[in-house]
């Protein structure tokens, strides 16, 4: 399987089960992020692909000229595109594109056999935010109509979403490899449309879908994850983990998401 041609970021791995895979990265983020879980699970067989969201891995002001829809497009892209590499395809993606992975999946229910949710999250309120923080989130539909609100850019440090210190280290020089250091405030105003139109289409989802959601989660508060577990109209599970902050993917228990997707993939709820 060849990536686009101007996309350096994006990469295939074959597997040997005919399970594949479509990791999605998360807002600001880029596949970089997600090759620790990838390799997970290519140890246990799986092909894994893992695409580069519309207007990421450049700059925030490249981002800054997409909305969720053109996010949402670029998974669905990579599921036609990767689809016909394996013989059941499946998709996982943290936070924003955990959703984005849920929502393309049950637009093609008829390739996609199973989601993996991690760390979802609707709006900032994690146990690390301030709360004036907390407000700006849930208040970013209407603050994004301010004149010039949507050139601000915020700054994010390495600790944030990370407990293990010798990740934190990892991503912290992973700017090379795509991953943003500025957050516009105009995609924080798309991360609230997109997390609006997922509830508003929750009870159609029929995908089976994993949840896996850290207590101690210093971004987004596990209240995410349990409204998407009773309010999805398939089967799914929540794992709750307690080792890990945000960044699920990468922190101290990836091994374990890892594994928890495959294991779940595989069970006959995923069937």
């Amino acid at each position: 399987m060849k990536t686009k041609a101007d996309d350096s970021l994006s990469y295939f791995m074959p597997g040997t089960s005919g399970n594949g895979v479509i990791l999605v990265h998360g807002l600001t983020g880029a596949p970089s992020e997600m090759r620790l879980v990838a390799r997970q699970l290519w140890r246990r067989g799986y092909s894994v692909y893992a695409p580069l969201l519309a207007g990421h891995g450049k700059d925030a002001a490249t981002l800054r000229r997409t909305c969720w829809r053109d996010w949402l497009d670029s998974v669905s892209e990579a599921i036609t595109e990767f689809a016909p590499e394996v013989d059941r395809t499946y998709a996982a993606g943290i936070c924003v594109g955990g959703q984005l992975a849920l929502m393309a999946s049950e637009d093609q229910r008829e390739t996609v056999q199973a989601v993996g949710l991690y760390s979802p999250c609707f709006t900032y309120d994690g146990w690390a935010i301030p709360k004036y923080k907390v407000f700006i989130s849930r208040q970013a539909s209407w603050i994004s109509k301010m004149p010039f609100i949507g050139l601000l850019e915020f700054s994010e440090t390495p600790s944030q979403g990370i407990k293990d210190e010798r990740a934190r280290r990892l991503v912290a020089g992973a700017a090379a490899e795509g991953i943003l250091e500025r957050f516009p405030a105009s995609s924080l105003a798309e991360m609230y449309r997109l997390g609006r139109e997922m509830r508003r289409r929750l009870p159609f989802i029929h995908t089976p879908t994993l949840i896996v959601h850290s207590r101690e989660d210093d971004l987004a508060s596990t209240d995410h994850a349990q409204y998407i577990h009773a309010h999805i109209g398939g089967p799914s599970e929540l794992h709750l983990i307690d080792d890990s902050y945000h960044m699920i993917h990468v922190d101290r228990q990836y091994r374990d998401v890892a594994d928890q997707t495959a294991n779940f993939f595989e069970s006959c709820h995923a069937a």
